[in-house]
């Protein structure tokens, strides 16, 4: 960020100061002395200590007067060509998109709650990136889609942190809500993988696309799109899969290998849902491996400075009253 002061008209400043020091000069060369009577015999009185005091205060008082006036009429010399200071922000602008997708069947609501937990505090490291958030069982449901806007996105992680923390709350239920569309079906992974995929936009545009799949992969009823086509339609559209597992439940290996090669197959990674440092490391090598910086044009924004300029035009302006009375006087 590059910051400098200058002035909106700044042919205005060096021709008021030009007026002023020619009045200034003029004035000095050319001393209106009308109204003065010489006397004769009066050189005594140059002697007369008091009166050169008196002359002494007197040529002060004038040049003080001089200088208030000449300070006032720079000042608002100044102020008439509007001193500003200018900010130039160059922003470098992240063009990744994240969907965070969260299998919110039973089983995984604990595993939810502490992916969400770190999704969370990640955030605030977030620079321009794009996230969304979307919760599935039976069906989908976008709890917010994709967007910069940080204050909104932590916000949402925050209420469904605590909803994974009390799943038969308001607040649960709310964002649960319609996550079990089709009656006596749940968990059906690729159904909500194909959804997840689908939330992304601008496809035209050169943008990361990567989903953060957190799931155990237990399908129970029939999808429209098994894990392998969701897998398909995903490489399809360019989105890498990230997936995380439940790794300290017996399931059986079926389901984990199946998820680690959906995921792996995209380009993507396979971790435990309950690793701590299993989100950090995905979105590192999301920065790593697929950041594309696109850099905006430089936005200037410029603020009015005239607070400096304005104190001494009063100031100087009130000297140059107080010194014109004492001239009078």
């Amino acid at each position: 960020m590059v910051t400098r002061a200058a002035l909106e008209t700044p042919w205005l400043a060096p021709v008021v100061v030009a007026v002023v020091v020619a009045a200034l000069v003029t004035g000095l060369l050319l001393r209106d002395r009308r109204g003065t009577t010489p006397v004769a015999n009066t050189d005594d009185l140059r002697r007369v200590p008091a009166l050169r005091a008196w002359r002494v205060r007197y040529r002060a008082l004038r040049v003080g007067l001089a200088l208030a006036v000449a300070a006032a009429a720079v000042a608002a010399a100044v102020l008439a060509a509007r001193p500003v200071t200018v900010q130039e922000r160059t922003r470098e602008l992240a063009n990744r998109d994240i969907v965070l997708c969260l299998d919110v069947s039973g089983s995984m609501v604990e595993y939810d709650e502490q992916v969400v937990a770190t999704f969370e505090r990640l955030v605030e490291g977030f620079t321009g990136e794009r996230v969304a958030l979307s919760v599935f069982d039976s069906t989908s449901s976008t709890v917010f889609p994709l967007t910069d806007d940080y204050t909104l996105v932590t916000t949402q992680l925050r209420i469904a942190r605590e909803a994974f923390a009390a799943p038969t709350s308001d607040t649960a239920q709310d964002l649960f809500r319609g996550t079990a569309g089709i009656e006596g079906q749940a968990s059906l992974i690729g159904d909500g993988v194909a959804s997840c995929t689908l939330l992304f936009d601008q496809h035209d545009a050169d943008r990361s696309r990567s989903v953060v799949l957190a799931t155990d992969n237990e399908v129970w009823g029939d999808p429209v799109y098994d894990l392998p086509a969701a897998a398909d339609l995903a490489v399809s559209r360019g989105v890498v899969v990230h997936a995380l597992y439940p790794a300290d439940r017996s399931l059986g290996a079926a389901a984990p290998a199946a998820l680690r090669v959906a995921a792996e197959g995209t380009g993507g990674t396979f971790a435990a849902a309950q690793d701590p440092d299993a989100v950090p490391a995905i979105l590192a090598r999301v920065q790593d491996s697929q950041l594309a910086a696109m850099q905006a044009d430089p936005e200037q924004v410029v603020t009015d400075d005239g607070d400096a300029w304005v104190w001494l035009l009063y100031g100087a302006g009130l000297a140059a009253v107080l010194l014109a009375w004492r001239v009078r006087a």
